[in-house]
């Protein structure tokens, strides 16, 4: 139980609270910590469940009191000035009998030294109880709680010489800050399976166990570190700054005043590497990267929707330190501004719960929203504090795609020494790295089916039977780019070619590929040796004229 709830729930108790509703998963570690104030108190502590009834310190149990009215009878009756922990009573409390006898119980418990505590996993408390209950919410273990459970499982596999337990400060470190978010139980259980599968303490493994949580939301996707940032072609600046903030979230940054990381807006063309962007970021800093679906969060029952958002929230707070990503924003708040007639105000209030998060959240969860068309972007979502940055990501330079092509052929098991990156990146001015992607793939295709492998002959090809999506979007990009010249930061330092450029490498590839086409079609040209020679071409009789005629009267 985290110090500051133990010690709310201790003031309660010594303040004669009568009734206290603890909210927790945790039965173990909350009754254990009811045991310590009940003995610091000089009291007893008799616990409750539907399937033993009534439980006496010194495990006596007492089978007649499992129905919750008889429970509450026996706290009643009893002269026994203890501490009454019922574990699972929301489920009962919602019965009006219930909750009358509750009612009865109060003054009861004012009038002598007896206290209830409620345990349940979730709030669940009538309208009738809402002035006469104090809730606490019981918090998930500390950093300080989990180094004492893993130095008591250190302890316990000292001696086994195969077990690799000594761990740098570092390390530790980083093992401790993959476990917050983790209840007691389940990081005694994933340490020991970490154990089992590695011999070690692995982060990745701890950090898989968070992927139970994040799915069990139905909100939330779990994307495993499989990219990292030398997957992503060019963006050096962008990569820069969030390299610097690889250990930011560690006590020695807290310790020399750093604040948390908030988060980042990535605004560009589309299929330029935002969203690898937002995975690489889960891979370098090691933490798990959690994407929010904001059409799963909108839902027909009214209110529905915002307790999807809050529930989505709550749970990527319960996994931090961790990366929230929000992919192609614009679209999940589409119809914002006419949220008022068209949906009764359901989309505003759901942005309008996340922007009271995203500026008032004390957690560390670093957010990554990627976004295509600023323009469709609210303005309050962009103003100085929501993020720590805002970056633009334009089309990709000459070397950037150079880099880009090298990536996606080592993708492919290709040596990329054995192609001319220089003449495929001056051939591809306003590619996309979506696009100059699919040209390998397109190159791939082409020599599986001819039996030869891919060439460079073979991508360029692909280039010139290619529009890219900069000639058809291009007033859009123009604009993305006015915009980004003065209210956002630069992702690279490499400057994209202008559209004229662009339009001139354009028709410099389809003229190429006309003339390729011109040569393929002409008709062919017989060779010397089918040509007869000219003293044997056979002699074609000549029609006799009226002058031969005359000639031979």
């Amino acid at each position: 139980m985290t110090v500051r709830a133990e010690t709310e729930l201790e003031t309660l108790i010594r303040a004669h609270y009568p009734i206290i509703y603890v909210v927790s998963w945790e039965d173990e570690r909350v009754e254990h910590a009811v045991n310590v104030i009940a003995r610091l108190r000089g009291k007893r502590l008799h616990t409750w469940t539907v399937t033993r009834g009534f439980t006496k310190d010194g495990g006596q149990r007492d089978g007649a009191t499992r129905d919750p009215l008889a429970a509450l009878e026996f706290v009643a009756n009893s002269s026994d000035q203890a501490i009454y922990l019922l574990k699972d009573f929301h489920a009962f409390i919602s019965d009006p009998t219930v909750t009358r006898r509750l009612r009865d119980l109060i003054p009861l418990l004012r009038n002598s030294y007896k206290h209830v505590v409620l345990l349940a996993p979730q709030m669940k408390l009538p309208p009738d109880l809402e002035k006469e209950v104090t809730v606490v919410d019981y918090g998930l273990p500390t950093y300080s709680e989990l180094e004492q459970l893993l130095d008591d499982i250190i302890l316990r596999c000292k001696d086994d010489p195969g077990v690799d337990w000594n761990l740098s400060q570092e390390r530790r470190e980083q093992v401790l800050k993959a476990a917050q978010g983790l209840t007691a139980m389940e990081a005694e259980n994933v340490f020991a399976r970490s154990l089992v599968l590695t011999k070690t303490f692995d982060i990745d493994v701890v950090l898989s166990e968070k992927e139970q949580i994040i799915r069990k939301s139905g909100i939330l996707e779990y994307y495993p570190a499989s990219e990292a940032f030398s997957s992503v072609g060019g963006m050096d600046l962008l990569k820069d700054w969030m390299q610097k903030r690889t250990t930011s979230f560690t006590d020695r940054a807290r310790e020399f005043g750093l604040p948390e990381p908030r988060g980042v807006l990535l605004i560009g063309v589309q299929g330029c590497g935002k969203s690898l962007s937002a995975k690489a970021v889960g891979a370098q800093w090691r933490l798990p990267l959690l994407r929010l679906d904001i059409g799963k969060v909108f839902a027909g029952l009214v209110g529905a929707s915002e307790e999807n958002m809050r529930k989505a929230l709550r749970v990527a707070e319960s996994v931090a330190p961790c990366i929230l990503w929000l992919d192609e924003l614009e679209k999940g708040l589409s119809g914002l501004q006419s949220s008022g007639s068209s949906d009764g105000g359901t989309t505003a209030r759901v942005f309008s719960t996340f922007l009271t998060w995203l500026q008032e959240k004390t957690v560390p969860v670093f957010v990554v929203s990627t976004a295509n068309q600023v323009e469709a972007l609210p303005p309050e979502l962009l103003r100085k504090g929501r993020f720590d940055e805002i970056f633009f990501i334009d089309l990709p330079a000459f070397g950037e795609r150079a880099e880009i092509f090298r990536i996606h052929l080592r993708k492919r098991k290709r040596d990329p020494a054995g192609f001319d990156l220089d003449r495929l990146a001056a051939a591809t001015p306003g590619f996309s790295g979506a696009e100059i992607e699919q040209l390998i793939i397109e190159a791939l295709y082409d020599a599986f089916d001819s039996g030869q492998d891919i060439t460079t002959d073979g991508i360029l090809k692909g280039v010139q039977e290619t529009v890219p999506l900069s000639m058809t979007m291009r007033e859009k990009i123009a604009y993305l780019r006015d915009w980004a010249s003065t209210r956002a930061r630069l992702a690279s330092s490499q400057k994209a070619e202008s559209f004229e450029e662009q339009a001139n490498a354009f028709r410099a590839a389809r003229a190429g590929a006309a003339g390729a086409r011109k040569t393929a079609d002409a008709p062919k040209q017989p060779a010397a040796s089918d040509t007869p020679h000219p003293t044997k071409r056979p002699t074609r009789a000549r029609r006799s004229t009226a002058a031969d005629r005359t000639a031979k009267q």
